[in-house]
Order: structure tokens, then sequence, then C-alpha cells
């Protein structure tokens, strides 16, 4: 792999520019074969990963393949969605991930049905007033752990997927099985990455800006790996040894 590498690969040119850490950072996203529950994550990670990550590079792992091989699945057809859940999933954006009514009923199985109505009131008054975000910022952990099949590829497409299980411990696991840093992360299209997992030494923080071009991809990319390759001067700046 040459020294000098593009800022990321698979993002457009006002992309690059705006990337981090300059041109010495890359990230590298990484098809696997498709992950089912029961399988050792880590080990599939390690495979894909060989001759590509370097023992200062940190792989990224979406919560969804973490949480299909924890088997933290429903199937959509087993859930039965009260009016509630229709008449506001019908209002969610096309990108939500309550746009679908079970995956809003096991929210409101969770938080209850009052708290849900009292978020989806405040998101009403929240756009009157010009504030966005509402409705999950009330809702917090509980709508964020559950994603929606849309999008989900085959045979996962009508199944919702839950947040990963200690997604400390899977990133800590991919880490010593790719013998790199490893994080966990939800990340999307709409700029937003978040690190729900990481193993030691990692800067959640800067990782997340790293991925918020969403290198993973949110269709059929199947690439649920992310090797973000610093060969720079120095340590990698998404290593907390590097502040």
């Amino acid at each position: 792999m040459p020294d000098a590498l593009p800022a990321t690969v698979g993002v457009s040119a006002p992309d690059r520019k705006r990337a981090p850490f300059g041109n010495a950072f890359v990230a590298i996203p990484v098809r696997t074969r498709l992950v089912n529950a029961g399988d050792d994550l880590a080990a599939v990670v390690a495979d894909a990963v060989r001759g590509i990550a370097r023992p200062a590079d940190v792989v990224a792992v979406s919560e969804t393949a973490v949480a299909i091989a924890q088997a933290r699945t429903i199937a959509a057809e087993t859930i039965r969605p009260s009016r509630l859940a229709y008449v506001l999933s019908r209002r969610a954006g096309a990108l939500a991930t309550v746009n679908q009514p079970e995956s809003l009923q096991l929210v409101i199985d969770d938080v209850g049905a009052w708290r849900v109505a009292y978020a989806a009131a405040a998101h009403v008054f929240g756009r009157l007033v010009g504030k966005r975000g509402l409705f999950y910022s009330v809702l917090g952990e509980a709508i964020s752990a559950i994603d929606g099949y849309t999008g989900t590829l085959p045979p996962f497409e009508r199944t919702i997927v839950l947040g990963p299980s200690d997604p400390d411990g899977a990133a800590r696991a991919i880490a010593s099985a790719t013998r790199a840093h490893a994080v966990v992360v939800d990340a999307n299209d709409l700029g937003i990455a978040k690190v729900l997992g990481a193993s030691d030494g990692v800067d959640r923080d800067r990782v997340s800006a790293a991925l918020r071009a969403n290198p993973h991809g949110n269709g059929d990319e199947q690439t649920p790996v992310v090797v973000l390759a610093w060969r720079g001067v120095g340590a990698s700046p998404l290593l907390r040894s590097a502040a």
C-alpha cells in the first residue's frame, strides 16, 4: 500500500476536502460474507481485513452486523402494531428508523404509549419554533437501540434489528482477533456517526468524526467493516495516545 493515500474512499471531492485528518488518512470499506445469527463475528471480521488492517489502524464494524451475530433480531411479522404506532409511523420521515409501525411498536412497548405520545407532541411544538429532533431527544436510548428494516439485506429485509449487547466487549473481541484497534459504530447517510463500543486506546469522538461520511454505506454494499487507516507521520490521531 502506498505511503500517501486519499483522505477517504467512495465519497465526493467536497467530502475529501473536509476530511478531518488530511491526506494521510483513508477509510477503506471491506466486504464480508453475509453475517448470520450465531456467527463468530470477530473471526469473520479478522478474515475480511487480513492483509488490510495494521496494528495502528481502527477497524469499524456496524452495529447491525454485531447485533445480527448476537441474534438480537425480531421478525416484523411477529409484532402487532397499535393504532398509535400506525398513526405516528406514517408521519415519520422516509429515513427515520421508526417509519415502520412494527419498529415504533417496540418503542411503545418499551417506554409506554404516553411517553411516545408526549414525544410526538414535543416534536410538533419543536417544529413550530424551529427546533428539530425533539421526538428522538425525548425517547433517547429507547429509540436509538432499534434499527428499522428499510434497506436491510435479504434475508433480513423484514427483520427489526435491536441494538447490540455489550458493544465494548464486542469491540475488544474484534480488536483481539484483528490485532488492531476496533469500534462498533452506528452511522447513517445523514452525516451522523456514533461509536457505541470501543477497544482500549481509541478516541471515540475522533473516530465518530472520521465516519460521518458513512463509508459503510446504507444500501446493499455488504461492507459492514471499514478500516480507518493512518499512513501519516507519527501516531494515529484516532488513538488517545496521540493526544
